[in-house]
């Protein structure tokens, strides 16, 4: 599984980082701490998914997400933010999940598992 881990924070990118390499087979993850970085590593690496935060400098998640869902609806969009209320504002830009970072890894893993195996449609 290819993934982008989209955060300004370098602690915060590690943390995933580590959560999602000690949970999940060999993923291959790269790093982007600006919605412009998170844009073109899409472009070039073509993830399965990304884990976007919504503040960060530049080009924010929200931007970020809905510019690269315009040219890969593909990508699953995972946005993580320490504010509850961003849900709604993540699912207007394209998200496919919203996870506030305070909540526990298992949440964010449940969140990623669903979007890595979406159940199928009757």
């Amino acid at each position: 599984m290819r993934i982008i881990i989209a955060d300004d924070q370098k602690h915060t990118r590690n943390g995933l980082k580590a959560v999602l390499s000690a949970c999940l087979k060999g993923p291959e993850i790269w790093e982007a701490t600006t919605g412009l970085e998170a844009e073109r590593l899409a472009d070039e690496v073509h993830p399965h998914l990304i884990l976007m935060d919504i503040r960060m400098p530049g080009l924010d998640g929200l931007s970020a997400t809905r510019r690269i869902k315009s040219r890969h609806p593909e990508i699953k969009i995972l946005v993580l933010s320490l504010r509850h209320e961003g849900s709604q504002e993540a699912k207007a830009a394209g998200a496919d999940a919203f996870v506030s970072k305070g909540e526990s890894p298992e949440r964010l893993l449940a969140a990623v598992a669903e979007l890595a195996n979406p159940r199928q449609q009757p």
